[in-house]
C-alpha cells in the first residue's frame, strides 16, 4: 500500500492540484481522485477505495496535518507551546523552526495519517 500512495502522490499530483488543494475544492477533489487510482489494484472493494479517497480529498483540503504538528506541542509546558496564530505561520510549528523543516514536519504527519487511514481500510473493508 505505501508504494500505491507514493506512486500516486509523486507521479500524478501536478503542481497546480499540490498548491490548490488546500484553498478550493476542485483540485483536492481531483487530487484526491488521482490519488486513488492504484487502490483497486489492492482491493476490489468499491468502498473501501471510496473512504480512502474521501478522507484524503477532506484531509488534505484543510491541510489537517498542519493541525496535528501544531496539536504535538500542546502537552508542553505553557511556555514551549505554540499559540495557534504563530503556527498559521509556519505549518503549526514554532517561528522559530525553519520553514524547510516545518514544510518537513508536515509531509511526514500527513503521509502518515493517510497511511494510518489506508491500512486501517484495507484491513477493515479488504
Amino acid at each position: 500500500m505505501r508504494h500505491a500512495k507514493k506512486a500516486a502522490t509523486n507521479l500524478v499530483q501536478s503542481d497546480w492540484m499540490a498548491t490548490e488543494k488546500v484553498k478550493q475544492w476542485w483540485p483536492a477533489i481531483v487530487h484526491g481522485t488521482t490519488y486513488g487510482l492504484p487502490f483497486p489494484l489492492i482491493t476490489r472493494y468499491p468502498l473501501t477505495c471510496a473512504a480512502i479517497v474521501a478522507t484524503h480529498v477532506v484531509l488534505d483540503r484543510y491541510r489537517a496535518a498542519e493541525y496535528l504538528v501544531w496539536a504535538r506541542n500542546l502537552p508542553a509546558p505553557a511556555s514551549r507551546r505554540v499559540a495557534r496564530a504563530d503556527g498559521r505561520k509556519n505549518q503549526g510549528s514554532p517561528v522559530a523552526v525553519p520553514s524547510g523543516l516545518a514544510n518537513a514536519l508536515v509531509i511526514v504527519a500527513d503521509d502518515t495519517v493517510h497511511l494510518a487511514i489506508g491500512a486501517a481500510a484495507l484491513a477493515c473493508g479488504g
